[in-house]
């Protein structure tokens, strides 16, 4: 019964925080402003600094418990081989596209960064910091967040093989590369047009509706 654990990821990646957080501190409804992307970059966007790390640690919180969860039912001695690695595999992804495409919020997700880097802390520590240290060494120098997104998906599963070698974890850690690539694509087209926005410039940020005008 353990492949019950590949839906119960999705179930936990499908948990939007940016929608949680919102409602509890009445902001706007993500979807309604921005990007209109359920993410901590766009919740940033109310002004509200808070919210959005709220957001984030949320998100990637989800997805670095799902994968302790597999570890621990799993066995850490089984995650490398056999069934349990391909099971293990299934959660990577069920998780990751809980969050993409979320069953409680009508398939309409965010783009995956904090809960794929969640993810990689939760798989090994040394593979999360590794990848944490690229998205953070180009949002510094390059100031897009995207950008920095992107390289961080493209060496997570380089990091992975190197460390441990090529195991079917490399495989699904692909996949989760590909997925976040794919939902980037309208960043990726605002790169090469020079339009995407760089980190630290400022947005008018959306009009709270709990403000209301007498």
């Amino acid at each position: 019964m353990t492949w019950l654990l590949i839906p119960l990821a999705y179930l936990i990646g499908s948990i939007s925080f940016a929608v949680v957080v919102s409602k509890c501190m009445r902001l706007p409804d993500p979807y309604s402003y921005g990007s209109g992307n359920p993410g901590a970059t766009n919740v940033l966007r109310t002004g509200n600094k808070r919210a959005a790390v709220l957001t984030l640690l949320g998100d990637a919180l989800k997805g670095f418990l799902a994968v302790i969860l597999a570890r621990l039912v799993l066995g850490e001695a089984m995650v490398t081989q056999g069934t349990a690695a391909w099971i293990f595999c299934g959660v990577v992804i069920a998780v990751f596209l809980g969050h993409l495409y979320p069953l409680f919020h009508g398939f309409k997700g965010g783009k995956g960064v904090a809960t794929a880097c969640g993810i990689l802390f939760g798989i090994n520590l040394m593979l999360g910091l590794a990848t944490l240290a690229t998205w953070l060494i180009v949002a510094f120098f390059l100031r897009y967040s995207s950008l920095a997104a992107l390289a961080a998906a493209v060496f997570g599963p380089a990091y992975f093989v190197f460390l441990f070698g090529f195991q079917p974890m490399a495989i699904a850690l692909s996949v989760v590369c590909a997925l976040l690539i794919w939902r980037h694509r309208s960043n990726i087209r605002n790169l090469m047009n020079g339009t995407e926005t760089r980190i630290g410039k400022k947005k008018t940020p959306p009009p709270n509706p709990a403000e209301k005008v007498e």
